[in-house]
């Protein structure tokens, strides 16, 4: 395997974001509340300090723009480093436009860009976009918790939500790819989306998982969500995490005692537990995938169906681990079909069937 190499940081870059952007801010702010206004073309031509301030807190993410100015901008505060692995040595290129992580195919820089300018101007407009799922308590108790929490993709109020977990080998979060561009479809589709960033390990990376589902419900009316039929969705090593609490729910992992989920949506993963309560799972694999065995995984949703379980599987030709969204490859539509597949669940139990 090649060598990762960390992110590397543009310390003069931040410095002056960090000291420019809250002061063009405040600035911005103080005109509008002061109410100066000059002549009556100040609104269709406003102050050039005023301008200015709009075009810093709006400017967009590119993709030259290097990681450790996207990690320190503002307006994610001090969560930024998260968006990234904090496992920086699996982590590699400077830019967003060049970023690479292990045992990912099909990273579309284009998506990376779309997700973090997502993410800003959605903070820019005053909504919380990052939740803590512990305690400073429990994080002081446990440091690794520092690098968990939940990035939250807003749809509609009251609609369902669903939280995708990424894969990373258990080694570290890769929701640049394998989480976030899931999270964001959701939110486009009007469904409310969770991408949770983990302690990586088997154990732990479930016990985040509970964790994450039980701040969700212990919240739904603060977030604005329906906890009905809600999904989970996961890939790789997050596809094992949505899998396990799928079929045994969230208290064996030190969760509430919680309804487990409407649908399971599992993506690459070799995953081959089950309880036969298991809830609709809809899974889709490369057939030319090294890491996650597709036959494996056909074995495990033939034992499912047998067991009455609904069940849709999808082998692609060709395509290898880690491939997405899958834009451009094979398996492009498939998360489309997957939400459909939720949404009759969501259907069946509003219909009480």
């Amino acid at each position: 395997m090649k060598k990762y190499a960390g992110m590397v940081p543009d310390g003069g870059t931040k410095a002056v974001r960090t000291k420019i952007l809250p002061f063009l801010i405040s600035l911005l702010l103080a005109l509008a509340e002061s109410g100066c206004s000059g002549s009556g073309n100040d609104a269709a031509n406003p102050p050039l300090a005023e301008r200015e301030a709009v075009a810093v807190a709006k400017a967009d993410f590119t993709k030259n723009t290097p990681l450790a100015v996207v990690t320190a901008d503002p307006a994610f505060g001090s969560f930024g480093r998260l968006l990234f692995p904090v496992q920086s040595s699996y982590c590699q290129g400077d830019t967003l436009g060049e970023l690479s992580l292990p045992w990912y195919s099909h990273i579309d820089p284009r998506k990376t860009v779309e997700i973090v300018n997502t993410l800003k101007n959605s903070a820019l407009a005053g909504q919380r976009i990052f939740y803590d799922i512990y305690t400073e308590e429990e994080k002081a108790a446990d440091p690794a918790r520092q690098d968990t929490g939940l990035f939250f993709f807003r749809g509609r109020a009251g609609k369902p939500f669903a939280v995708c977990s990424a894969g990373g080998g258990f080694a570290y979060v890769g929701a640049l790819h394998d989480s976030f561009p899931h999270a964001l479809e959701l939110s486009k589709r009007g469904y409310n989306a969770f991408a949770l960033i983990y302690r990586p390990g088997p154990r732990t990376g479930c016990e985040d998982l509970a964790r994450a589902i039980s701040f969700i419900f212990a919240h739904a009316g603060e977030l604005e969500v329906s906890t009905g039929c809600y999904s989970l969705w996961g890939g790789s090593a997050g596809g094992r995490m949505t899998a396990y609490l799928s079929s045994y729910g969230s208290a064996p992992f030190g969760g509430a005692d919680l309804p487990r989920p409407g649908a399971a949506i599992l993506q690459y993963t070799g995953h081959s537990d089950y309880s036969g309560s298991e809830p609709p799972t809809y899974a889709c694999v490369g057939d030319n995938d090294d890491i996650a065995s597709w036959r494996a995984m056909e074995r495990r949703h033939k034992a499912l169906a047998a067991r009455g379980i609904e069940t849709v599987f999808h082998v692609y030709r060709g395509l290898e681990h880690g491939f997405g969204l899958g834009t451009g490859t094979a398996a492009e539509g498939w998360l489309e079909e997957a939400v459909s597949f939720w949404q009759r669940q969501i259907d069946k139990s509003q219909a009480g069937v």
